[in-house]
């Protein structure tokens, strides 16, 4: 990342698991460590974003809030594995957002790839790449663009429209659906690895990454509304969202949307009973009532059960029960596929520090996905391997660094309690404070106060 809000420099690296052909994939975790306002949430937010630039949406304006201020510009670059039978692609996505007048666009994106099919790899090189002040240029190489289009002036003329229809939308000109439309069902067998990887990364983007950023559990702890990520198969794609469920009292669904919950509810019964023992949640159904539409629906509230007693709205359970409730079915998916990638801000907030740490142990053990979460708990430093902990720094262009020197006996959390007191590492992970200055603005604040009282 760079200039997204306090990063001007900074590079995560998911540990990478050795996905064999014909074997499944480990668990991949990171989790990142650091103080306050030092760039972890960023990296959520950075993820959300380029979600949604790929998948085509138009460019949410609010991303200009998360450039830096004193930047005209921002990037992220993200590195993806695509794993096929007897076939392995290195994608690189690089997006670079501009920024002027309260406004932001997408000022360049390119696709870099290369292919390892069996046993051979080609150079990774880009096959496409978009610039907004290259007017008049479909995109570039020219060589992939004759592979893709070849003498179909229709093609070339289509994909110059979808450009336009792109940059007059405020969206990828990559991923946008005009063009992608182009990308993934017209191809010739030269660029038809190029049409797999963006058709395949599109997929991504839309059904297997899940990033809860905090609005997630605000909702949570302002004890108004329970979002539940969820994934659920359907058709061919599947469908994901988040299910929000009032905490305020019932709400009415129509059939679609009270069969959806069921199945949520469902899948979620199969694991929470074993992280809260006796707890299972339901669904009361107090019957039809007409909507707004005039047509009927039915009156439903989530309630938790306790061993077979009575049921009790779910508003009456902990903060923490809640937030687990609501990245269950997630959490689910990521055990279960290793394609599934869940990014959890504060993972950590309102969940008990042991539980935190066996639902981390459990995972990197025996998951299949890729977990990235940010938490202020140190619980998960005792529980995870040092490639699966990065921590931010107080260094603006070197933000995410490795704990140096560390040894398999060694206690990570012991290690970075005394790095932040002593130092030691290739950067500063800690901005000094003094117990003694703080104590004594305390006591200022409270006597500047009495006076004024």
């Amino acid at each position: 990342m760079k200039n997204i809000k306090n990063v001007r420099q900074g590079t995560i690296e998911m540990p990478l698991a050795d996905c064999k052909e014909n074997e499944v994939c480990k668990a991949e975790i990171l989790g990142i460590y650091g103080q306050n306002g030092s760039g972890k949430t960023a990296i959520v937010d950075a993820l959300f974003f380029i979600q949604h630039i790929m998948i085509g949406r138009e460019l949410d304006q609010s991303i200009i809030d998360y450039i830096d201020i004193d930047s005209d510009s921002a990037e992220i670059n993200t590195e993806f594995r695509i794993y096929g039978d007897n076939i392995l692609y290195e994608v690189g996505y690089h997006v670079c957002l501009g920024k002027s007048n309260g406004e932001v666009w997408i000022e360049r994106e390119y696709l870099n790839c290369a292919v390892n099919r069996n046993g051979s790899r080609t150079n990774k090189n880009i096959f496409m790449d978009y610039s907004k002040s290259d007017t008049g240029i479909i995109f570039k190489p020219q060589k992939r663009l004759d592979e893709l289009t070849g003498r179909n002036k229709e093609m070339k003329m289509n994909l110059l429209v979808a450009r336009k229809l792109a940059e007059k939308t405020n969206c990828s000109y990559i991923f946008g659906e005009s063009s992608r439309d182009i990308f993934c069902k017209e191809t010739k067998a030269e660029f038809m690895d190029y049409s797999i990887v963006i058709n395949l990364l599109f997929r991504f983007a839309l059904k297997d990454l899940f990033v809860i950023r905090n609005t997630h559990s605000g909702m949570i702890s302002a004890n108004f509304m329970l979002p539940m990520a969820f994934r659920v198969e359907k058709d061919r794609m599947g469908i994901k969202g988040d299910f929000a469920v009032s905490l305020t009292e019932p709400v009415v669904l129509d059939f679609e949307k009270k069969e959806l919950l069921y199945v949520i509810v469902k899948q979620i019964n199969t694991v929470l009973y074993t992280i809260i023992p006796g707890l299972s949640i339901d669904v009361k159904n107090y019957g039809k009532q007409m909507m707004d539409s005039g047509e009927y629906g039915w009156k439903t509230e989530l309630v938790s059960v306790r061993d077979g007693r009575n049921p009790i709205p779910i508003r009456m359970e902990s903060e923490g029960i809640i937030k687990i409730i609501s990245i269950l079915n997630v959490l689910i998916q990521a055990f279960g596929s290793p394609s599934i990638c869940l990014v959890v801000d504060e993972l950590d907030s309102g969940i008990f520090e042991y539980m935190l740490g066996e639902l981390l142990d459990v995972f990197d053990k025996s998951a299949k996905g890729q977990l990235i979460f940010t938490s202020h708990n140190l619980r998960a430093l005792e529980m995870l391997n040092k490639e699966s902990i990065m921590f931010s720094t107080v260094n603006p262009d070197n933000r995410y660094i490795h704990m140096k020197n560390v040894k398999n006996s060694n206690n990570l959390r012991s290690m970075y309690i005394r790095s932040i007191k002593l130092g030691g590492q290739d950067e500063a992970i800690y901005e000094e404070t003094d117990s003694l200055k703080i104590a004594r603005a305390f006591r200022k604040a409270g006597r500047s106060l009495h006076n004024e009282q």
